[in-house]
């Protein structure tokens, strides 16, 4: 059964930084293309980073780039994501999904959507 949980939300001010965790079981972690999305009050799903299976490149969402860092340990079967400079725009559950299929390429990976993802962990950036 495959299970992503996701950790390391909370409430934090403008500026601040937190990194989120997701632990991914269930299936051969590193052969899946992984992405970060997320998901503010009253809007759709948004990614906001996606990294190729056995960590080959990340690339980053418009709302991301420059603030944000993800990565991946395939080792312990676990996905990171640094968020600095938060802004109170940046307030969402964020999630992490798996590709559908093993070795998707990131643009294939975006385009199949985010069916398979985790409960999620809210992140709420407020003064």
């Amino acid at each position: 059964e495959v299970q992503l949980v996701e950790s390391g939300g909370g409430l934090v001010q403008p500026g601040g930084s937190l990194r989120l965790s997701c632990a991914a079981s269930g299936f051969t972690f590193d052969d899946y293309t992984m992405t970060w999305v997320r998901q503010a009050p009253g809007e759709g799903l948004e990614w906001v980073s996606v990294l190729t299976w056995g960590g080959g490149t990340t690339y980053y969402g418009a709302s991301a780039k420059g603030r944000f860092t993800a990565s991946r340990d395939n080792a312990k079967n676990t996905l990171y994501l640094q968020l600095n400079s938060l802004k109170t725009e940046d307030t969402a559950m964020y999630y992490c999904s798996k590709s559908p299929s093993p070795r998707m390429t990131a643009d294939r990976a975006l385009g199949a959507g985010y069916e398979s993802r985790g409960q999620g962990t809210q992140v709420t950036v407020s003064s």
